[in-house]
């Protein structure tokens, strides 16, 4: 394990106000949120910008790619570079270059612009992100942990289901730099919320880059990253391309494409607040449970997919458990690593950003080869993977 002196500690757990705890979880949930929809808006747009700023809709669609490639690469060095500071203002000051970025998207006269504007989304995201997650220990007491970080992450599934639907909505009614406007305001107001309700969050000792290394000689965290990484890159490389499985294997139309999609979307965002609170006691049998889960759904997609109910079952199966994988995940790291939540939340957003992309890319390697049911057998295998590595890797303690 890694010399935790060199790790940042919390020197305190900030306010134990209960209300006036819980409203910063919800400021941070809502950070969150639209950290995600920001990287995420792009998706729904990718035609008008594309032609706005004279770029294929491939081209346009590196602006997602930049985005979460940056994230990955930063966040496991910002509780280094930001050393000692107050944790409440670096978040308020990254929500500030979050609404700045966007306003740069908005304005981009040119797609060199907007690669800039689409890389400093990436180190806001990267950087909020990595700081929110390990967040609920130090604004709620201890038996609302799971509650809080299951209420902090669901800003993430919540983005996936209204943020990118939203920005589209805004797009086709008066034009897409004015959907980056809006998340720009939204971003404004989650820094002024952060001021006002965020207690003060230092920390005793600066995090050092070496510290955030050594946790990787911890096998609990190891264990933990790995599966994140098959869990993680298995959805995103089945997931990021749905659409054509429910059009190929199903045979369904685009109306019922996006009644479906919205369907899994609440069952992800179920699935995050019925998992968080079981993680907190039980990160292993929550993660065998969401492990078995997604890899049933995806697995059967190709032989009860076929009808509308058969893959919508599927889909509900496949959002309750997928829904549930950030937050089961994340606790997992936080249990295997006590006093070290900073560090470790660093890691593991890397990890999970780096898989998103790893995800869609073997996704698309895997279907231009040999297929879309291929893809399924693929993210599959992927998810059992990760059921073996969580049965039989080193876990962090069960709790009552």
């Amino acid at each position: 394990m890694s010399n935790h002196s060199e790790v940042a500690t919390p020197t305190g757990v900030g306010t134990r106000n209960p209300t006036r705890g819980w409203l910063a979880v919800i400021a941070v949930a809502i950070g969150t949120f639209t950290v995600v929809t920001s990287e995420m808006m792009p998706v729904g747009l990718l035609t008008p910008i594309g032609d706005s700023l004279n770029v294929s809709e491939g081209t346009a669609g590196l602006t997602l790619t930049i985005t979460g490639l940056v994230a990955a690469v930063s966040a496991p060095f910002v509780p280094t570079l930001i050393g000692r500071s107050d944790r409440r203002i670096v978040l308020i000051a990254l929500m500030v270059l979050l609404a700045g970025a966007n306003l740069l998207s908005a304005w981009a006269p040119n797609f060199t612009i907007m690669v800039v504007a689409r890389i400093l989304v990436g180190v806001g995201m990267g950087g909020v992100w990595a700081l929110a997650a390990g967040l609920a220990p130090r604004l709620v007491p201890e038996r609302s942990i799971g509650s809080a970080t299951s209420m902090i992450f669901s800003g993430i599934a919540v983005a996936s289901v209204l943020g990118v639907p939203t920005g589209t909505y805004i797009g086709a009614l008066v034009g897409w730099r004015a959907a980056f406007v809006v998340i720009a305001g939204l971003a404004l107001a989650v820094a002024v919320a952060m001021a006002v309700l965020l207690p003060k969050l230092t920390v005793a000792q600066a995090a050092r880059l070496s510290g955030v290394a050594g946790l990787l000689r911890n096998s609990r965290v190891v264990t933990g990253l790995v599966i994140a990484v098959l869990l993680v890159t298995g959805h995103f490389a089945a997931y990021t391309y749905i659409r054509p499985v429910l059009e190929e294997v199903t045979g369904i139309g685009a109306a019922l494409i996006s009644v479906m999609l919205l369907v899994y979307g609440i069952a992800g965002i179920i699935g995050n607040f019925v998992s968080g609170p079981r993680a907190a006691h039980a990160p292993r049998t929550m993660l065998v449970v969401l492990s078995t889960g997604l890899a049933l759904s995806v697995l059967f997609t190709p032989w009860l997919g076929v009808g509308v109910l058969g893959a919508g079952a599927l889909l509900i199966l496949w959002g309750l458990s997928y829904g549930g994988v950030s937050v089961s995940a994340q606790t997992w790291m936080m249990k295997s690593a006590p006093g070290e939540e900073e560090g470790v939340s660093s890691l593991f957003v890397g990890v999970f950003n780096g898989s998103i992309a790893l995800g869609a890319f073997v996704g698309g390697m895997v279907l231009d080869a040999t297929g879309i049911v291929s893809v399924m057998w693929v993210a599959g295998a992927l998810a059992v993977g990760a059921l073996l590595v969580a049965l039989a890797g080193r876990a962090p303690a069960t709790t009552r």
